[in-house]
């Protein structure tokens, strides 16, 4: 399974301003190209508070949504809403037959794939922005070596960097 975390962040290393911050502060662009990544991907997995934010599924892909609430259901079929931890949670999507997965935030679902070791690429999409204070990328202590695989531009103002992450050798 190939996880990669898709995330547009502000030029100081934002992804939101604070919990409940709607993410309508990124151009069309970023949209559409998030779009476009995670339908096909087929499934984008993110926490309760980033999917609360949303309001609803996004359409065309599984929406996979990690919660500590154990009472939470959907009605949609296109939205599973799971308490399970990250390895569980891909070893599922696999049996499905999916072989990748886009992790779409917030920091702390971000922090426990970083920390399981699961994340196998970051593309990051650089906003025209400044927030000076808001939520990072990752919530907690998180040590990462990577490899800039692709740089791009998108549109007018967004850059696009695409990192893989480098594996230490076992020796």
């Amino acid at each position: 399974m190939d996880v990669t975390v898709l995330m547009a962040m502000t030029l100081d290393g934002k992804i939101a301003q604070h919990a409940d911050h709607f993410p309508d502060w990124t151009p069309p662009e970023d949209k559409r190209f998030f779009s476009e990544r995670t339908r096909r991907a087929g499934v984008v997995i993110m926490g309760s508070r980033t999917f609360d934010t949303l309001g609803k599924p996004l359409p065309g892909r599984l929406n996979v949504v990690m919660t500590r609430d154990a009472s939470r259901t959907s009605p949609w079929t296109n939205l599973l809403f799971t308490s399970d931890p990250p390895r569980r949670i891909l070893a599922w999507l696999e049996s499905l037959g999916y072989t990748e997965a886009i992790v779409a935030g917030g920091a702390l679902v971000n922090s426990l794939f970083a920390a399981e070791g699961l994340i196998d690429r970051l593309v990051v999409t650089i906003s025209p922005k400044i927030f000076g204070t808001g939520i990072s990328l990752f919530s907690s202590e998180i040590s990462m070596d990577l490899e800039l695989e692709d740089v791009r531009r998108l549109g007018r103002d967004l850059v696009v960097l695409t990192y893989k992450v480098v594996r230490p050798v076992p020796g």
